[in-house]
């Protein structure tokens, strides 16, 4: 099974079961609408469909925000119902994640810091060298792999 993992926000984290990960910029341009960020994204799902496959796409899904934050989460749920259209358009199954479940899994604590699951990641993986952007990504597909199975074992 060819899991993609997402970190839905402007600076995007994303990684894929057959080893890619990254991070992609959907902010938008002078002139531009806020609509074009879901544009970008569903552009980059479709090449990695094409490119790489895709059986099941997992994400940190928008669940809850303190009041300062309230404004990032609306803005999550955007790119989440982004995510959650096109997998039903591209009969893709798709499973969303807390962020306290991803922390956990990478740190055994709930509500650890970006700078803690970042840690993890690079003791995991020494030769990662992204963002935590990128790291909560690679986390989210290694608790998917956990729960659904690594295809590569």
């Amino acid at each position: 099974m060819k899991i993609l993992a997402l970190d839905p926000a402007t600076k995007f984290g994303w990684a894929h079961s057959l080893g890619h990960s990254g991070t992609w910029d959907l902010s938008t341009r002078r002139d531009e609408s806020g609509g074009m960020k879901g544009v970008r994204l569903v552009a980059k799902l479709g090449d990695l469909k094409y490119n790489l496959g895709i059986d099941l796409v997992v994400f940190e899904a928008a669940r809850n925000a303190a009041p300062k934050m309230q404004g990032a989460l609306v803005h999550q749920a955007k790119l989440q119902g982004c995510i959650e259209l096109w997998c039903e358009q591209s009969n893709i199954e798709y499973r969303g994640y807390s962020p306290s479940e991803i922390k956990k899994h990478a740190t055994g604590k709930g509500n650890a810091n970006k700078e803690a699951v970042l840690a993890a990641a690079k003791t995991k993986w020494p030769d990662f060298n992204g963002d935590d952007n990128e790291a909560d990504a690679k986390w989210l597909l290694d608790l998917a792999e956990t729960e659904y199975g690594d295809p590569f074992k």
